[in-house]
């Protein structure tokens, strides 16, 4: 789909300058972008290679001097980066897609599919499930029984959807994803290595070895209203309460949320997380790449963890962490400065301690 500068600039609520019928078919880097390409030059030095290319129209910020980089037509942001969020929708290819039931796929009778719901090649949706209008099932997805999926969903090939889930509207799962495996529960039937290791912080007293017996997860999984999950991304079911996530929040590749866990509104949560059973998280929580939380601990609203972080207590409301075990950030890095300098530390000591005299020592 073509677009002219002016229906784009009017959908993101931008200016549009210049020759604004210009019409354009996709969007590039500006070095790269041709005469018929939307050049991304979101900031000065990325506008300084305008020249390598062909563009003759670019998005740029709100007070770019547009015709000294030699433009017909630009698309003025104030805040270029979030009006790429509009601009990507409205050049995706992949938005659109056929309205229809492939014949390879298997829908149990008592399912229940909105109108404009298409369903890709050897899909399962089993009885009782529920899928809301507008929404596109990609190819081997599955679905489970009696769950629940919002209007205008889109699953990606591969996703997995388990019994009983409750998802609402225009939730997005990126390939692979899983909602609602059984959590990663096990018990011995003694007290175990595991548990005393806990309660001592180290001493597993007189262990044995047992076998594990599994809690099986009665719980369900509940995900709110505009909510997207990564590739491989995992959302376990609760043990017996349901594992919930809230409106607007953003899962990246390969995330585990284990049962129980509890998420607020509008939080990021970056690739690798994990984040382990019963943990309560706040509104507006970013997770750091990699960061991993600990089990049945706290975070509050507006907190945020640099990569690799590791939460293994409660998290005021706020707070900014980073490091293993998590401190506030600024500390981190005050200790990492300290730490850098031991190795001249000591040298300084060795060399003092030759300089002192040792008892007995003749004068």
């Amino acid at each position: 789909m073509t677009y002219t500068i002016k229906q784009i600039a009017d959908a993101l609520g931008a200016e549009a300058v210049g020759d604004v019928n210009t019409v354009i078919q996709s969007i590039a880097e500006p070095a790269s972008a041709t005469a018929d390409q939307l050049a991304l030059a979101l900031k000065p030095e990325f506008a300084k290679t305008l020249a390598d290319g062909d563009a003759k129209a670019a998005m740029l910020w709100a007070d770019a001097d547009w015709q000294s980089y030699g433009l017909s037509a630009a698309i003025l942001a104030p805040r270029p980066r979030f009006a790429m969020a509009g601009l990507s929708a409205m050049m995706d290819p992949d938005t659109g897609g056929d309205v229809g039931i492939h014949p390879s796929a298997v829908i149990h009778p008592d399912a229940i599919l909105g109108e404009r719901v298409s369903v890709g090649p050897l899909c399962v949706i089993e009885a009782g499930a529920n899928i809301g209008a507008g929404s596109r099932i990609s190819a081997q997805v599955f679905i489970g029984r009696a769950a629940m999926i919002g209007e205008n969903a889109h699953l990606r090939e591969g996703v997995r959807i388990g019994a009983r889930t409750r998802i609402g509207a225009r939730f997005i799962a990126q390939p692979g994803a899983t909602v609602g495996g059984d959590g990663f529960s096990f018990v011995t039937p003694e007290q175990g290595a595991v548990e005393r290791v806990r309660d001592s912080l180290g001493d597993q007293g007189e262990a044995k070895a047992q076998s594990w017996a599994r809690i099986h997860s009665l719980g369900a999984v509940q995900i709110g209203d505009d909510v997207e999950l990564g590739a491989n991304c995992c959302v376990d079911r609760g043990n017996v309460r349901d594992t919930v996530i809230g409106n607007g929040c953003k899962f990246d590749n390969l995330a585990q949320i284990g049962h129980n866990v509890v998420i607020g509104n509008d939080c990021l949560i970056c690739a690798q997380v994990g984040v382990a059973g019963s943990t309560r998280i706040g509104n507006n929580v970013v997770l750091g790449g990699q960061t991993g939380v600990s089990d049945n601990v706290f975070i509050g609203d507006n907190v945020i963890t640099g990569g690799a972080t590791k939460v293994l207590s409660n998290v005021p409301a706020g707070r900014v962490m980073l490091g293993y075990p998590a401190v506030k950030m600024d500390k981190q890095i005050e200790l990492h400065k300290l730490l850098r300098r031991l190795p001249r530390l000591f040298k300084d000591v060795a060399t003092l301690q030759k300089g002192v005299s040792k008892p007995g020592d003749s004068d």
